[in-house]
C-alpha cells in the first residue's frame, strides 16, 4: 500500500509576534501625550522636566504592556530593561541640554564684535567686552598645558613601563591624593610660593598656571596611563622579538598606538582646568585690560572675569550680567573648538591600520 505524500511543513513566520516599527512609534506617541497631559491638566506654564519624565514613565510602561501583549513576558522584560536604560541616559543628559540651552540663549544677545574685540577699560556701565579675559585664558591655559602634559605623560610612561617597585607605588598613592586636592588649596598653594619669591600682594598668571598645573596633572597621569595599560603587550613583544630597544618600542609603537586616548584624556584635563575660578582669584586677580605678559601684572580669565561681571554688575545691572553669560557662552565655545580639535587630530595621529 501505497502511503500519500506527506504535506510540507510550512516555514517558520520569523516576524510573528515581533513588535513592528509602527507599533512602536505608537507607543512612543502615546507617551508623549501623556507627558504633555502631566501639565494641560493643571492648566500651567509647561514645565519641561515634568514633561519628559512623565514621557519616559509613560514610556517604560508602555512598552512592557504592548509588548507582553504582543511578543510575551521574556521579550517584555527585555524591552523594559532596554527602556529603563534609554531612560537613565536622558534624564542624565536633560540637565546638560538645559544648561547649553540657558547659556546660550542668554549670553548670545552680547555675542557680538565689541565683546570679542574690546577689553573693560575705561567702560562704566554699557559696552565693554572679553577680549582680555579671552587672551587671559588662552596663555594660562597653554602655559598650564605645557607643564601638565609632558611631566604627566613622562610619569605614566613610568608607572606603566618602568615602575615596579616602592617609587612606583608611592607616585600613585600620591597621584590619588593630588585627584581629590581642593581647587582653592591648589591657589593658596601657588599664590604662597610665589609670595616666597616676589613679595606680598603678588599677582601673575605664571602663578595661575602653576595653580592649575597641581590641578591638571594628576587627571593626565591617570587617563594616559589608562591608555598607556590598554596597548596589547603583543605589540610590544613583536618589537622586542625584533631587536627593538624599549625605549624606542614605547616611542614608535606604544605612544601611537595610545595617542588617541592620551589626546582625549589631556583635552579632558584642558576642559576641566579652565573653568577654574577659585585658585584663579587668589593668584592671577582682575585686570581691565589685556596683559600678554604672564609673568608681570594681574591678568583675567573668562570665569574670573563671568564671576565678577555677576557678582559685581554695576548700575544698571543688567549689563554686567550679559556679560557675565555672554562670557560663560564663550567658554564653551572655546571647550568645544578644544575638543574638535582633539578628535581631528588624534585621527590624523592614529596609526593606518587602526584608523
Amino acid at each position: 500500500m501505497v502511503r500519500p505524500p506527506e504535506a510540507p511543513t510550512p516555514a517558520p513566520n520569523l516576524t510573528a509576534g515581533h513588535l513592528s516599527r509602527s507599533q512602536h512609534v505608537v507607543v512612543v506617541a502615546g507617551a508623549v501625550v501623556v507627558g504633555a497631559l502631566s501639565w494641560l491638566v493643571e492648566g500651567t506654564s509647561p514645565n519641561w522636566a515634568r514633561w519628559v519624565i512623565v514621557t519616559l514613565l509613560a514610556y517604560c510602561v508602555g512598552i512592557y504592556v504592548v509588548s507582553r501583549v504582543v511578543e510575551g513576558a521574556r521579550h517584555a522584560l527585555d524591552r523594559l530593561s532596554t527602556a529603563v536604560m534609554t531612560s537613565a541616559f536622558c534624564l542624565v543628559l536633560l540637565p546638560l541640554i538645559s544648561v547649553v540651552w540657558t547659556v546660550v540663549q542668554r549670553g548670545w544677545a552680547r555675542m557680538d564684535a565689541t565683546f570679542l574685540t574690546e577689553s573693560m577699560r575705561g567702560v562704566v556701565g554699557e559696552g565693554g567686552g572679553a577680549w582680555h579675559a579671552l587672551v587671559g585664558t588662552l596663555i594660562i591655559t597653554g602655559l598650564t598645558a605645557l607643564m601638565s602634559v609632558p611631566f604627566g605623560l613622562f610619569t605614566a610612561i613610568y608607572l606603566v613601563e618602568y615602575g615596579n617597585g616602592r617609587l612606583a607605588r608611592s607616585i600613585t598613592a600620591m597621584v590619588d591624593v593630588m585627584t581629590g586636592i581642593p581647587s582653592i588649596v591648589a591657589g593658596l598653594f601657588a599664590y604662597a610660593l610665589f609670595v616666597i619669591w616676589w613679595g606680598p600682594g603678588t599677582r601673575s598668571g605664571i602663578s595661575g598656571a602653576v595653580a592649575l598645573t597641581v590641578l591638571m596633572t594628576p587627571v593626565v597621569i591617570r587617563s594616559a596611563e589608562e591608555m598607556l595599560r590598554l596597548v596589547p603587550n603583543e605589540l610590544r613583544e613583536a618589537s622586542y622579538a625584533l631587536g627593538v630597544p624599549k625605549w624606542k618600542t614605547i616611542v614608535k609603537v606604544v605612544l601611537p598606538t595610545a595617542i588617541a586616548g592620551i589626546l582625549t584624556g589631556v583635552t579632558l584635563a584642558v576642559a576641566r582646568v579652565i573653568g577654574e575660578t577659585a585658585p584663579l582669584l587668589v593668584t592671577a586677580g582682575l585686570a581691565q585690560d589685556t596683559n600678554l605678559n604672564p609673568f608681570s601684572g594681574r591678568m583675567t580669565t573668562l570665569p574670573v572675569y563671568a564671576y565678577y561681571s555677576y557678582a559685581t554688575p554695576g548700575v544698571p545691572p543688567q549689563n554686567g550680567l550679559d556679560r557675565a553669560w555672554s562670557a560663560a557662552l564663550l567658554l564653551i565655545i572655546v571647550v568645544a573648538i578644544l575638543f574638535t580639535f582633539a578628535r581631528i587630530l588624534s585621527t590624523f595621529l592614529k596609526p593606518k591600520g587602526l584608523r
